[in-house]
């Protein structure tokens, strides 16, 4: 008989989550003006708004944190994660922040200004809000292959080089601070870029004298997709993987509330000295002295100890099969979903299901909102409400994909919780004609508006 899997740890802690009514839900959500963000965490029973931060830490990530040296200047813990980030990426020069958006602030600060355009893959929420706010113009290049969820291709969070060059070579350089390049790109369904695209990129950068810059918030999820999917790459290992992935950028950002699965963090890696000189200004300035920059030497610790386990096989093989589990399951009741199954998320069809909906009663939203009053399970929209609204016309933005993200905390939840979700998604399915009217916006910021807008039922 073949010895079925099982994950690769043991549960040393528990946390006590409690069930709701569908009458107490209704009442909260209401009370929380149909944003999934307002509510408060104990009116969750199964929380998949993020994977950010939400993961459990290992024994010796907590061992770690009683070793942080919480000394202003020059702290040991400042040295351990730099070692780290040396190791694994390569980058010679870091600066630590708090968080992945943080980092954005900071890097951006030094190198986008008003009139630039950024291309890159599917910009996420906060990185388009920060090249925004500076009136500069995010460009999305992606291939078209992942605005249809059901194409299975391997690798939808690649940048199509045409679309790329073309924008590289309709501006000036100075005009272009960067090219992103999300590893893996969330806003496409949590998907992997291949590392002949990353080598791609990397020559038409040097062609047209602009700098790479590396979202890295889940690198080491991309890094095992590549070992699984990518030619030449099976019989290496994960981090020989992300040595040679970095090889072809010239920074990154990182949010390390994910692959790092700490609760806090974040920070910028560069080769260049002299970008490290700009920035440290601006990390002074936003988030604290060079050598902590808004972080704990025990988060420090715990952060490169995370770094390390997390781009270890074994590890990423636990987290990324139960997404999997979870979507074998949609895919079972005949959910549509972005495939193939991304690494730290599903990523549901609400235009698909909820279509009878009009798309400016935001499909993604509604959808999630029925999800939390069938069984008090929380995810969050990847839509309209997060397009936000053109910065010109202050018309809202209607993106090809309307999904709803269902975010898998890493090491939290058994497969138990995997089947509570798959069910309780199959019955709002099955009941989504009943489903009769979506949402408005009665208000909302001028910027990022998705996590603090407040809706009504229409």
């Amino acid at each position: 008989m073949e010895i079925p899997f099982a994950e690769s740890f043991k549960i040393k802690m528990v946390e006590t989550i409690k069930r709701s009514t569908r009458e107490e839900r209704e009442e909260w959500l209401k009370t929380a003006n149909y944003n999934l963000f307002n509510l408060k965490s104990d009116q969750v029973f199964i929380d998949l708004l993020t994977d950010s931060g939400t993961g459990a830490m290992s024994d010796k990530q907590w061992s770690e944190m009683m070793l942080g040296d919480e000394s202003y200047a020059g702290a040991r813990s400042y040295y351990k994660m730099k070692d780290a980030l040396k190791n694994i990426l390569g980058f010679d020069h870091f600066l630590p922040t708090h968080q992945g958006r943080a980092a954005e602030n900071v890097l951006f600060s030094v190198l986008v200004k008003d009139g630039d355009v950024v291309p890159g893959n599917s910009h996420f929420d906060t990185t388009k809000g920060h090249i925004e706010f500076r009136k500069a113009k995010a460009v999305d290049v992606t291939i078209d292959e992942a605005f249809d969820t059901q194409i299975d291709h391997p690798f939808k969070g690649n940048l199509d080089l045409v679309k790329l060059e073309s924008v590289l070579s309709s501006y000036p350089k100075e005009q272009i601070p960067m090219i992103i390049v999300t590893v893996t790109c969330n806003t496409s369904g949590g998907q992997p870029v291949s590392m002949k695209n990353m080598k791609g990129v990397r020559a038409l950068a040097d062609k047209y004298g602009v700098p790479v810059c590396y979202d890295s918030a889940r690198f080491a999820e991309n890094a095992y997709f590549i070992k699984l999917r990518e030619e030449g790459y099976q019989d290496k290992t994960i981090k020989e993987i992300v040595k040679e992935m970095y090889s072809y950028a010239d920074m990154a950002t990182m949010s390390s509330k994910k692959d790092a699965i700490v609760n806090m963090g974040g920070f910028i890696g560069m080769k260049s000295k002299d970008l490290w000189k700009q920035a440290s200004t601006y990390n002074i300035m936003f988030e604290g002295y060079v050598t902590y920059g808004g972080m704990s030497g025990r988060d420090m610790n715990a952060l490169a100890q995370g770094l390390d386990e997390g781009t270890e096989f074994d590890y990423l093989e636990t987290r990324i099969k139960q997404v999997e589990y979870l979507g074998s399951k949609l895919e079972e009741y005949g959910i549509p979903f972005q495939k193939p199954i991304g690494g730290h998320a599903i990523f549901v069809d609400a235009k698909k299901i909820l279509s009878h909906i009009p798309k400016e009663e935001f499909q993604a939203q509604t959808l999630g909102c029925e999800l939390y009053l069938e069984a008090g399970i929380r995810g969050v929209e990847i839509g309209a409400i997060l397009a936000d609204r053109d910065p010109e016309t202050r018309e809202n933005r209607y993106p090809d994909l309307e999904l709803l993200r269902l975010a898998i905390p890493r090491r939290t939840y058994t497969n138990n919780h995997m089947d509570v979700i798959a069910a309780a998604f199959k019955n709002v399915f099955d009941r989504r004609k009943s489903i009769k009217h979506g949402l408005r916006i009665v208000d909302e910021a001028p910027i990022m508006r998705h996590f603090t807008v407040q809706l009504d039922k229409i």
